[in-house]
């Protein structure tokens, strides 16, 4: 994978995630009964990341950087279905460990892909420049979906991040162009 392709990636799953983001708290916080139950929801997830991302820098360096950005893509795309249906506390537990596992994928694929390819030398502004480009897809996937919130419901909007994880899945496959001589 090429870091072009890369970045257009993390910035299309960057977009899919700020698409849901503001709204996922909601879910959060209207299925618990209390603050309580929403911290423990989001320490879930940051602890299951935290021990899993030994197990995934191994993974990382085993079978690629490329096939765990494919299975987050994909996973994600499947869990974010989930979401408009849960009910119970235990069931945003569940998603929150599903997804502190898969959190764990990303970002530690994020930093390997990042390490593999930017110029040392110019590893500062290389990594800005990424930082660039995918802020600003977050960023406007945010306005829009703020706007299309309006017109849809909130469960729709897990379904449409779920198309766009599956589509970043279908692009990190997509096959390298070989390099023509001129």
């Amino acid at each position: 994978m090429n870091y072009r392709r890369f970045v257009l990636y993390q910035g299309t799953i960057g977009m899919a995630s700020s698409m849901i983001f503001p709204f996922y708290i909601l879910v959060l916080k209207n299925t618990g009964n209390n603050y309580a139950q929403f911290g423990w929801a989001y320490g879930l997830f940051a602890l299951t990341s935290a021990l899993t991302y030994p197990v995934i820098g191994r993974l990382a360096d085993q079978i690629g950087d490329k096939v765990l950005l494919l299975v987050y893509s994909w996973a994600m795309a499947l869990l974010l279905l989930f979401f408009p249906l849960v009910e119970e506390v235990w069931q945003v537990y569940l998603l929150q460990i599903i997804m502190g596992v898969l959190g764990a994928v990303q970002k530690n694929s994020e930093k390997t892909v990042l390490a593999r390819h930017v110029d040392k030398g110019k590893a500062g502004k290389e990594i800005g420049q990424y930082h660039v480009w995918t802020s600003i897809g977050a960023a406007v996937a945010v306005i829009a979906t703020g706007y299309l919130v309006d017109f849809l419901t909130i469960g729709t909007i897990f379904y449409l991040a779920s198309l766009v994880y599956v589509w970043s899945g279908f692009y990190i496959l997509r096959k390298e162009k070989a390099a023509t001589a001129s």
